[in-house]
Formats: structure tokens, sequence, C-alpha cells
């Protein structure tokens, strides 16, 4: 029997384009979008994407149960990628919405850019919205094939810090440095959309649907 890739739907956003993504790359993995706790439960692999605001997010996936099936997936030792709001949402705190806690699976923040200055002088846009280079800490299974300083779409005000650095898998520079991917047992998460970003996100893809944590 195949695996079943279950990417979880709480309503927010449009998971039309990672759905079809890990289609393009599945090797005869079942993929299927579901807001259904127990699909996600019993799924061989999980996708926890996320757009929009995080006190909808955590609100959403508590009162659906969605939260405890992601921690159940997590606990049995299955592959769980976390994907941009779905990265934030497994970490203690976020101060996006006056502050709001997440589920806790890292240890570690989210915090809002801030009124800073690059290196040019110039006030940082925010949303940090476009393509850039995430530095691999260390090599892993999910980086296979591709080459580190490979460039990442991301779109997002919020970035996790204080994360420990055993935790960190990939940083990323916008102002200020930030972990743009955080590992722990069978969960790799990431600020980033691989769905958006080309080869080397395909690529990232392909690994997690292969990775044996």
């Amino acid at each position: 029997m195949s695996e079943t890739v279950a990417v979880v739907d709480y309503g927010m956003g449009n998971l039309h384009s990672a759905g079809k993504a890990l289609e393009k790359v599945a090797s005869g993995q079942r993929i299927v979008v579901t807001g259904d706790p127990d699909q996600v439960r019993h799924a061989d692999r999980v996708v926890f994407p996320g757009v929009g605001a995080i006190r909808d997010c955590i609100r959403v996936i508590t009162e659906t149960g969605l939260d405890r099936a992601i921690l159940d997936v997590i606990d049995a030792r299955k592959p769980l990628l976390g994907v941009c709001v779905g990265m934030q949402a497994l970490l203690d705190h976020s101060e996006e919405n006056d502050g709001v806690d997440c589920l806790g699976v890292f240890n570690g923040r989210v915090a809002h850019f801030g009124e800073q200055y690059g290196e040019t002088g110039n006030r940082l846009k925010v949303p940090h919205m476009g393509w850039n280079e995430v530095r691999q800490m260390h090599p892993h299974p999910m980086w296979a094939g591709i080459a580190d300083n490979s460039r990442f779409y991301f779109v997002h005000s919020y970035c996790a810090v204080d994360v420990p650095e055993e935790n960190i898998s990939g940083m990323c520079h916008y102002g200020r440095d930030f972990a743009a991917a955080v590992i722990k047992k069978n969960v790799f998460a990431v600020q980033f959309h691989p769905e958006k970003s080309a080869d080397a996100g395909l690529q990232l893809l392909e690994n997690f649907l292969r990775w044996q944590p």
C-alpha cells in the first residue's frame, strides 16, 4: 500500500499550489489535502502549511482538534514538515496579535522584523518578500541535492528567533539573522515556501517524501 501524505487544511489560504508541488515530486504517495484530524493522525507523513495571522491559525486548529492531531503525528515519530506560519505555530510563542502561545514543539519565539535598517541604511521593507539565501547549518537528509546558500522564496513579517542552536538547520539574513529552517527528530520546518521556490523548493519537498527520521 502506498504512503498517504496529508496536507493540513484549516481554511487559511489556497493550498492548491502546495498539493500540486507535492504531487509533482511524489513517487507513488497519495497526497490528501484535509481538515479532518483523524486523516491527519493516520497519514504516513504530514505537511503543516500556513498563511495569515498566527492568532487565527492557533484558534482554528485548537477548535477543530487539528492541534492534537499534529502533536500526535509528532509523538508517533512520523515525518512532519512545517511551512511558513506552520513553522511559527510550532514554536513556543509569537508576539503577533498582541502575543499568542503556540504549540511549543520548538523552544523559541516569533518576533516582528520591526523598525530596522538594512546594510544600505534604508529602512527594511516589511513584509520580507522575495528570494533570499538560506545558509545550511549542518548536513541533513532534507538538504540533499540542495547547494548551500540556495535561494528560497519568503513572504513574512515575523521571524523565528531565540531558537536553540542545535535546532537550527538553516539561517537567513534580512536586517537580522533568523532561523529559516528548524529541525527536531522527525520534524523539519521552514519559514520559506518550498512550493514557490523553483528547483530548490521541489528538491526539498522530494527529500521530505523520502526522509526516514
